[in-house]
């Protein structure tokens, strides 16, 4: 208790939470407005896909550089410079949208430097903690920090969606899309504040900067990857966690769609399935802050055995025939997931020397936003040959025999909280 009242009396956590609670919010009017306002421009579900594509690759190619720039430069002055790009981006975008000007190739454009601006921003934001706060509140602040962004994903499309029924859509004509001008403005409204919040954080202690990451980015990027091979904890725990990931969401993006289509009365249900899950994680990311460092043997065993419980969960997920029935499920495996995702970004952030940081964080994240798109895919294959009950068993073996093989075959095990330096101002 005496650590979470420390945290709150702690300025640079509340300048940074401050600006989470801003931004996460603001971001989902634009992941909500964006894709509606390129279908109402185009009426064509490819035209969406290309544009998500579009998106989506040059950011996880991206995101190795942003980590080594990160390491450069520091995440807070990279954050920074992001906020205020995206500002600009979503200020012209508002315009376009407000004055009826908003045609498919700048908006495509406009989508692209967003994209790119968060290969930068997704490691600098996830490198900001540990120069911010002192380490022993770091995974109070990591479950703090991430119930908000999860807190967001409820409310946000709430708030979004109301502002649409009040502004309009476009789904009447660009003449009605005002609402979605709107967002793309409330959105950059939030960029702006968000900055300035980050600018009253001071970094605890100026990280030094890794050799490498003062030559080319590229040799930069050479020098993290070589950094992680040759830590075979470090390397055994991405892989693990990568893969893990990569496949359970990849069928899970295809899987619960299916379930809610075939049997819990298609969107409604989807949203319901999707808002069960989003509390669990949030609850779990609070049980997280509130168990502290209580563990089941260590770190690694406690990650494995919850691995093993949310593949157990996923057995029965096949037979669901009752909405309320996915719900306690997906609650569950919330729960679950919230607990190990606060768990697994804390471990890194205090393992790895902060003046690496950035290109580990842009390499864990690459991991997943580079083959997740992959896994999905080949998960939808899958479901044309499997049954939807098979396709959840196959995924819920998979995730389940893989925590017992790391707990057989790799250190993973052997994964230990860091030691936390003697309590000291900060």
């Amino acid at each position: 208790m005496n650590e979470h009242a420390a945290l709150r009396r702690d300025r640079n956590f509340t300048w940074l939470m401050s600006g989470a609670v801003i931004s996460a919010l603001g971001d989902q009017f634009s992941m909500i407005a964006l894709p509606w306002l390129v279908l109402q421009l185009t009426g064509d579900p490819l035209a969406l896909g290309m544009m998500v594509a579009l998106m989506g690759v040059p950011r996880a190619i991206l995101i190795l550089f942003g980590g080594a720039v990160v390491d450069r430069y520091s995440p807070k002055r990279v954050l920074m410079l992001t906020k205020h790009v995206n500002a600009v981006l979503l200020a012209i975008l508002a315009a376009l949208v407000l004055l009826g000007k908003a045609t498919l190739l700048p908006v495509a454009l406009l989508a692209v430097g967003l994209s790119v601006a968060s290969a930068f921003s997704i490691p600098a934001g996830t490198s900001m903690l540990p120069h911010a706060v002192a380490p022993r509140h770091l995974a109070a602040a990591n479950a703090a920090m991430m119930a908000v962004r999860q807190l967001s994903l409820l409310a946000g499309p709430l708030l979004a969606g109301l502002l649409f029924v009040l502004a309009g859509d476009g789904s009447r004509g660009m003449q009605d899309a005002g609402g979605l001008g709107i967002a793309f403005a409330v959105d950059c409204l939030s960029f702006v504040l968000s900055a300035w919040t980050l600018s009253k954080v001071r970094p605890r202690v100026a990280a030094e900067a890794d050799k490498a990451a003062a030559g080319s980015v590229l040799r930069a990027v050479g020098a993290g990857l070589q950094a992680l091979w040759r830590n075979p904890l470090l390397r055994t725990a991405f892989l693990y966690w990568g893969l893990c990931a990569c496949v359970v969401g990849g069928v899970m993006q295809v899987a619960l769609p299916l379930l809610a289509s075939e049997r819990l009365h298609g969107a409604s249900g989807l949203a319901l399935l999707m808002g069960a899950h989003g509390t669990g994680s949030l609850a779990g990311m609070a049980l997280f802050g509130a168990l502290g460092r209580r563990r089941v043997v260590n770190l690694g065993v406690t990650l494995l055995l919850v691995d093993a419980l949310v593949g157990v969960l996923l057995l029965p997920m096949g037979l669901v025939t009752q909405a309320w029935q996915g719900v306690l499920l997906l609650v569950a495996i919330g729960v679950l997931g919230g607990f190990v995702q606060v768990a697994v970004f804390t471990w890194i952030q205090q393992c790895v020397p902060q003046a690496m940081l950035g290109r580990m964080m842009g390499i864990f994240m690459f991991v997943f936003m580079g083959l997740a798109p992959l896994a999905a895919a080949v998960a939808g294959w899958l479901a044309t040959l499997l049954s939807l009950a098979s396709l959840f068993a196959a995924v819920g073996l998979f995730l389940a025999l893989s925590a017992v093989l790391a707990w057989l075959f790799t250190p993973m095990a052997t994964l230990t909280d860091p030691a936390l330096p003697a309590q000291h101002q900060g």
